[in-house]
């Protein structure tokens, strides 16, 4: 019998905690946490990504300000602009939505970022403070991850824990915290990737797989153990006449080869993105506490 790990259900329990704690402190005459976006281009993706911010800011009563650039800009301008985000005493924390131009350097965009404000948690001080276990804004689809577990009490001690894919987004930082002191962590990790031969080896002896690939229908039944329990970060678009977008999402896992052999399984769509929308949130909210322990 596989379970789903309703990302969504959980994601609006959040966001409703989230908002009581707003709440509480408009009651004290605070103001509320203001997160801001800075947006390069017209990336489709991009552009939606942000516009699902200003809803998720407006549902639990966050300022929120959108910093609107060309996608001719230069470095140095972009630069200018993280500058005086960094020191606007007003905002709690903010993004740089990736992917940037070619012309500009991702790099030297993050390390320009306050670290204390970086709600995103990429720059590389808030991951070396992961890495060594002290307080740090974790990237959203990590926190997510480890929230889910945690909400649906899946034991993670002494478990064996197979991550396919290393981007310093997700599955970097996740082996890290997967064999981190402490629940959700404790778990003996392999870390897999694009040159790792037979990864079929290692993800049928694990008692829990995360997968972070973008390839549809990657993970299949044959490779893993029953009893699994699969996070599925992946997403993509396939081609389906029957929809009225002539396409539908599907995740890295192949979700009707599992479902049945899986203990656990997170859906796509409804699984893991929802909860990475919602940990922004709380990294924002976390960084009001951080700097202003009063307020809350």
């Amino acid at each position: 019998m596989t379970r789903l790990l309703d990302g969504k259900a959980l994601a609006q329990q959040l966001r409703q905690e989230i908002a009581e704690e707003v709440q509480q402190l408009k009651a004290q005459g605070k103001l509320p946490p203001h997160l801001a976006a800075v947006l390069v281009g017209d990336n489709g993706a991009s552009v939606a990504y942000v516009n699902s911010k200003v809803k998720d800011c407006q549902s639990v009563g966050f300022q929120f300000s959108l910093v609107y650039l060309p996608v001719t800009i230069s470095e140095g301008e972009l630069l200018e602009e993280v500058r005086k985000l960094n020191e606007a005493p007003l905002v709690d924390g903010f993004i740089v939505q990736l992917p940037l131009p070619p012309q500009i350097d991702k790099e030297k965009i993050i390390m320009a970022i306050d670290p204390d404000k970086d709600v995103d948690g990429f720059h590389p001080m808030n991951f070396g403070k992961m890495a060594l276990e002290m307080p740090a804004f974790i990237p959203a689809t990590p926190f997510g991850i480890l929230t889910l577990l945690e909400h649906y009490h899946i034991q993670t001690r002494g478990k064996y824990t197979v991550v396919i894919g290393r981007s310093r987004i997700v599955g970097k930082p996740i082996s890290l915290l997967m064999g981190r002191k402490g629940a959700p962590g404790d778990s003996t990790v392999t870390l897999t990737h694009s040159h790792t031969s037979e990864v079929v080896h290692f993800s049928r002896q694990a008692d829990i797989v995360i997968t972070a690939l973008g390839v549809p229908g990657f993970l299949r039944s044959e490779m893993i153990k029953e009893g699994a329990v699969l996070i599925d970060v992946g997403i993509s678009r396939v081609a389906d006449p029957s929809s009225l977008k002539a396409y539908r999402l599907v995740g890295d896992v192949d979700f009707k080869s599992v479902y049945g052999k899986a203990s656990y399984l997170t859906p796509v769509p409804g699984g893991v993105g929802p909860m990475t929308r919602a940990m922004l949130l709380k990294n924002t909210l976390l960084a009001v506490k951080r700097r202003y322990p009063s307020h809350l």
